[in-house]
């Protein structure tokens, strides 16, 4: 553990919290891609797995059950509480387009040919591009509620920060993941744009828009 990647879980934790915070209090999941948050489901199911199988630490094991229970429940509240509000004419995004090269890319460059081991580096490749829906979802309707800018950022900074834990685990620890850095410097990239906006625009009060 390293000020970048607990910096990293707080950012990550956020964004879950936000999220809800703006499904519950609006009722209403507009502007919100379905198809990203049933990625990110996806991801964090195949991720963490081993926790019924390893042991690492009390927060290890807390925060992995807190995320599966945020994702599904951001899922459930998208796709049965507040389907109605549900925007499926904008979130259009063909999400197979991502899934299926995610896995056949963990089926041949992982880093060791186990069950627990493809699922986890499948579940890295998918995460570094389940945002794209929702990218899309924004940038199709033009604009974002400032909540969902604030959620988007503090996701984008989860990423972020943890290519910096990458960074500094290799200085101070010799410890290199090439798998997760190259996914994390992908994810974060698709992020630049979205910061640039963000930091020029929602920090001054302005409502975030983006060219349709």
């Amino acid at each position: 553990m390293n000020i970048f990647r607990m910096t990293g879980d707080l950012s990550h934790l956020l964004a879950a919290m936000l999220l809800l915070l703006k499904i519950w209090t609006t009722r209403s999941c507009a502007g919100i891609s379905g198809k990203s948050q049933f990625l990110f489901a996806i991801v964090y199911t195949a991720r963490y797995l081993d926790l019924f199988t390893s042991y690492v630490s009390v927060y290890n094991s807390f925060m992995k059950v807190v995320f599966l229970a945020a994702s599904f429940g951001t899922v459930y509240l998208m796709y049965m509480k507040f389907k109605a509000t549900y925007d499926h004419n904008h979130d259009t995004f063909r999400a197979e387009f991502i899934v299926l090269p995610a896995a056949l890319l963990a089926l041949i460059i992982n880093h060791e040919f186990t069950i627990f081991e493809v699922l986890w580096t499948f579940s890295i490749y998918l995460e570094s591009v389940a945002i794209l829906p929702q990218l899309f979802l924004v940038s199709k309707t033009g604009e974002a509620e400032s909540i969902t800018s604030h959620y988007l950022f503090a996701l984008g900074a989860y990423r972020a920060l943890y290519l910096l834990n990458w960074i500094y685990r290799y200085y101070t620890e010799d410890y290199l993941d090439l798998i997760a850095i190259v996914a994390g410097v992908v994810q974060t990239a698709l992020y630049c744009d979205f910061f640039y906006l963000y930091i020029t625009r929602v920090l001054k009060g302005r409502k975030l828009e983006l060219p349709a």
